[in-house]
């Protein structure tokens, strides 16, 4: 059974068939279906608001189900920024300035006051309009500097509560705590009934 990833992210990808590959679903792309992948305009208040637009783009594109995921890091001392403008932190996409960014702002805060976390909204959405939403939450601090370079966006600054950077971590140590893995296997649960 095949579903369309709702982004262009080879990382969000291997993430989703990794954990949806147990049900039989593989994970295809609007390009490898022959389709120009959409461009939502991502205007929603919540991620949640924001993976619906994204899924429903692109099974009206496709005609098949459509995963969309919308995630953000949400930092206390920064008043819950950059929350659902995570992916357009400093403007210009691109991780290493986003994290510059974030550890400018951050500078001189300890690390009593570093808290954050990364939030998930996962939205399934079929062509006849049927829609599935999952949460996920991951709880840590931002770390003073970087630490590896393994996942993608803010990995290499999250110190998750559960141990370890994400920057650090293998695959399948993020798969089991990150937010996204959370919400994956939340939403595999809902596909599997």
């Amino acid at each position: 059974m095949k579903y369309v990833i709702a982004s262009n992210n080879r990382s969000k990808r291997e993430e989703l068939q990794r954990i949806l590959s147990a049900l039989g679903i593989e994970i295809v792309t609007a390009r490898e279906l022959g389709h120009e992948p959409p461009e939502p305009e991502e205007n929603g208040e919540t991620f949640e608001a924001n993976a619906l637009i994204k899924a429903k783009a692109f099974a009206e594109v496709t005609g098949l189900p459509a995963i969309a995921d919308d995630s953000g890091l949400c930092v206390d001392a920064l008043g819950g920024r950059p929350g659902v403008q995570s992916a357009r932190y400093g403007g210009d996409h691109d991780a290493q300035s986003a994290i510059d960014l974030l550890l400018s702002e951050l500078q001189g805060v300890p690390m009593e006051q570093r808290g954050a976390y990364f939030a998930c909204s996962m939205c399934c959405y079929w062509p006849d309009g049927k829609v599935v939403t999952a949460e996920g939450r991951c709880d840590g601090a931002i770390a003073f500097e970087r630490q590896g370079d393994g996942g993608f966006g803010f990995d290499p600054v999250f110190l998750c509560k559960e141990g370890g950077c994400f920057g650090t971590m293998t695959d399948e140590e993020k798969d089991r705590v990150s937010h996204r893995g959370i919400a994956l296997r939340r939403m595999a649960e809902l596909l599997a009934q």
